[in-house]
């Protein structure tokens, strides 16, 4: 199916599209703080009594993935035991290609077909490079269901701003984690759910959650000899050794169409994912499967 990329994808997301303000001052009177603000989210997500009940869930759905002019169908099974169980199983139904499984069990990969990335990308990373980008895959996703952290990721909050947009005001979240995470998580105030997550990515690596992409030239070999100095007013050259740092492109993800689900916690339905202003990938969730047996081998590394 051939597209103008990211206009099939731009469906029901307007929350923070249109962003008037962020960075102004909350308002004093109303002293809000990362705590009162997750406090509230979690009420509105099914209450913590609810939310810290849930031990396992299992989400069937599809992903429609933005790959050049090509949306690409991919569908796919998770399987979370939490706090620390999580595992990806992807299908492409119009490719000839392996069924690819990606997640982890503590600190330990799984990953089928052993080194492949499959549709999430990663064949090039050390394995505890993979699970940190797995696991952060896993916040984006717990954030706007659970609207807290888990002792397999910690995260740490702090309010930063309140947001303006055309559907209403926003408090803003920084959220910080191992690996360097940061990102920004958007808390509608009327509804106390949350609706987006901002963070900042190498732009080269966008796609595939990384930075330099595979094939980019290396920078010049110890000892090389130096150029001609640049003429007056150029551009700064990288410093000999490596190439220059890459661009900066920012994501987003949208999380949409919140529904109760068995257990009685509230779930976003679709999630869309934006870089740079254009949409590459929305997921929509077929079935949410709350406090499930969860077969063992699910979890289990390949050999």
């Amino acid at each position: 199916m051939r597209i103008v990329p990211g206009a099939a994808l731009c469906g029901a997301f307007l929350f923070g599209v249109a962003l008037l303000a962020l960075g102004q001052s909350p308002d004093a009177t109303r002293s809000p703080d990362a705590a009162r603000v997750l406090a509230a989210a979690r009420d509105a997500l099914g209450g913590d009594a609810t939310l810290q009940s849930v031990k396992t869930f299992v989400a069937t759905g599809r992903t429609r993935q933005l790959r050049g002019n090509n949306l690409v169908p991919i569908e796919f099974e998770i399987n979370c035991e939490l706090p620390d169980k999580f595992v990806r199983k992807d299908e492409i139904p119009a490719q000839d290609t392996d069924i690819t499984v990606a997640g982890f069990r503590g600190d330990e990969l799984i990953q089928s077909p052993s080194g492949r990335g499959g549709a999430r990308g990663g064949p090039l990373d050390a394995p505890q490079q993979r699970v940190a980008i797995l696991k952060q895959d896993f916040v984006r996703l717990t954030l706007a269901a659970f609207a807290t952290s888990f002792p397999t990721f910690p995260l740490t909050f702090k309010y930063a701003a309140e947001a303006e947009a055309p559907e209403g005001k926003a408090d803003v979240l920084d959220v910080t984690g191992p690996a360097n995470f940061t990102a920004r998580l958007l808390v509608q105030r009327e509804t106390h759910l949350p609706v987006m997550l901002m963070w900042q990515m190498p732009a080269a690596g966008a796609a595939r959650g990384r930075g330099t992409p595979p094939g980019a030239p290396p920078g010049p070999a110890p000892g090389a000899a130096a150029g001609p100095p640049p003429p007056p007013g150029a551009p700064a050259a990288p410093p000999r050794g490596g190439p220059p740092p890459a661009a900066e492109a920012e994501h987003r993800l949208y999380y949409g169409d919140f529904r109760p689900v068995n257990g009685g916690i509230k779930w976003p339905f679709r999630i869309r994912h934006a870089v740079a202003g254009t949409t590459v990938e929305e997921t929509i969730f077929d079935r949410i499967a709350v406090n499930v047996k969860i077969d063992p081998r699910k979890f289990e590394a390949p050999k």
